[in-house]
């Protein structure tokens, strides 16, 4: 996806996802950049960008955030893959030669279109 397609489907928005381990987790981008993640109990705010083609969530409380190169799978169905833990990292060309997915995620007020298998 490009930027300007990161930007109106994710802006504004919440979703709901699963990682790669079944863990579940839900994630809403507020207009003004900041964001609310929780998984099991655990909340943790931050903020949310768009940095060099990918899609930046990084968090206030914990270090697990980073940028991720997102992919459409279906018309509720996105795919992220792991490009860097920084928005500085994610500036670096070389950075993004080897993606490793680890997420699936939906509009969390629609129905989920994902199917099992990967699209990159």
């Amino acid at each position: 996806m490009n930027e300007d397609d990161l930007r109106a489907t994710f802006a504004g928005k919440e979703i709901s996802g699963q990682y790669t381990n079944g863990q579940t987790f839900t994630e809403s981008y507020k207009l003004d950049g900041s964001l609310v993640y929780t998984e099991s109990g655990l909340r943790f705010s931050g903020s949310w960008s768009i940095t060099t083609g990918t899609f930046c969530t990084i968090y206030d409380e914990n270090a697990t955030g980073g940028c991720y190169r997102v992919s459409r799978t279906g018309s509720n169905c996105f795919e992220f893959y792991f490009i860097a833990r920084t928005r500085q990292q994610a500036t670096t060309p070389e950075e993004h030669s080897k993606p490793k997915w680890s997420a699936r995620a939906w509009h969390s007020d629609k129905q989920s279109t994902c199917q099992d298998e990967t699209a990159v």
